[in-house]
């Protein structure tokens, strides 16, 4: 087998080791936020972005949404609803600035007279919120979108506090949290049989993941590792959600029970997990028994829930790393990604 290094070309395993300290860089910017704008008056928020940064507001939202005293939805598309208006605050999350879709829905707010607030490393979306007189937070350039993760959740919360709409005691926990994480880092970082994430890899690598998290728990959990799958590792992945799964997709698991035996399946799971979800979680385990090739529940520490969410995110980042060393494949490229915005520049 070749070497990690000769693998990781472009050094992925450097970005994910250095999650903690993204985090308390991130927390850093975050403190520093002082818009010169007033948002009193927002009935609603909508976190515009794809990809990455569209997963900072999956991630943000979820940890707000206890906290939150207006309604907030995540936009991954071109258009906004019909329902945005002034009283709309239009968050735009571009890591690179020059994402298309967020672009068409800022341009959008704009001519909708929507509140707006931007962030991103530059590009073209900073270019229009300083032409426009708009808010924005920048945040550092360099890394790979999905790998500059904290920069897209944490600035995003703390946009959130700084306009009043959430309780500054998801603040303190954030903070809080973030003096854990390199601890994990430690953990996860070797090659060594003690680290869950790569004995977790060397089961699923050869499989098709689907991932199940919790209904506004660990959903937004269950589509980040989705996506790092699909990234890092070069593999297909799916995810869904309990309870909704129990009223759909279950009953798919029951014909090519043959492609089955290529599937794992990873459970998420909360000590915080409804205890009727948490029925659902273990009954559903039972009804799909051996038809997948493995089934995983994982269900990490921490002190609080947003410290086991941060714990849980680096922990899907690590077990993406170590599928991409086992496939003996680059994490960093996404070759079809770049194949695709080729083709749509010749047809723009």
């Amino acid at each position: 087998m070749k070497s990690q290094k000769y693998i990781d070309k472009n050094d992925m395993y450097k970005s994910i080791y250095d999650f903690s300290l993204h985090i308390d860089e991130a927390i850093g910017i975050g403190k520093k936020i002082n818009f010169k704008k007033n948002y009193n008056k927002i009935s609603n928020i909508v976190l515009c972005g794809m990809g990455g940064s569209a997963i900072g507001g999956d991630l943000s939202s979820s940890l707000a949404r206890h906290s939150l005293s207006v309604p907030v939805l995540v936009n991954r598309n071109y258009t906004l609803p019909n329902w945005v208006n002034n009283e709309t605050l239009v968050i735009c999350s571009s890591y690179s600035g020059n994402t298309e879709e967020s672009l068409s829905a800022y341009h959008e707010a704009l001519s909708k007279g929507s509140k707006i607030v931007g962030i991103s490393t530059g590009g073209e979306l900073t270019s229009c919120l300083k032409k426009n007189d708009f808010d924005f937070v920048i945040v550092p350039s360099g890394l790979q979108p999905r790998a500059a993760v904290s920069f897209s959740f944490i600035p995003l919360l703390y946009i959130l506090n700084e306009i009043n709409v959430i309780n500054p005691s998801l603040i303190r926990k954030i903070e809080s949290a973030s003096k854990k994480i390199k601890n994990y880092t430690q953990k996860y970082c070797t090659t060594e049989d003690t680290n869950p994430t790569y004995a977790l890899a060397k089961k699923i690598h050869n499989t098709l993941p689907i991932i199940y998290g919790e209904s506004d728990l660990t959903s937004a959990i269950a589509l980040r590792w989705k996506g790092q799958l699909c990234e890092n590792s070069k593999m297909l992945a799916f995810h869904n959600d309990i309870p909704e799964m129990n009223h759909n997709e279950i009953v798919g698991w029951q014909e090519n029970t043959d492609i089955m035996k290529r599937l794992s399946v990873l459970w998420i799971l909360d000590k915080s997990t409804h205890p009727r979800n948490k029925l659902r979680f273990d009954s559903s385990k039972e009804i799909l028994n051996t038809l997948p090739f493995l089934q995983e529940e994982i269900s990490l520490k921490g002190e609080t829930f947003v410290e086991r969410f941060i714990h849980l995110i680096h922990f899907g980042d690590w077990l993406s790393y170590w599928c991409a060393i086992l496939h003996q494949t680059d994490p960093t490229p996404v070759e079809k990604i770049d194949t695709l915005k080729m083709i749509l520049s010749k047809k723009s």
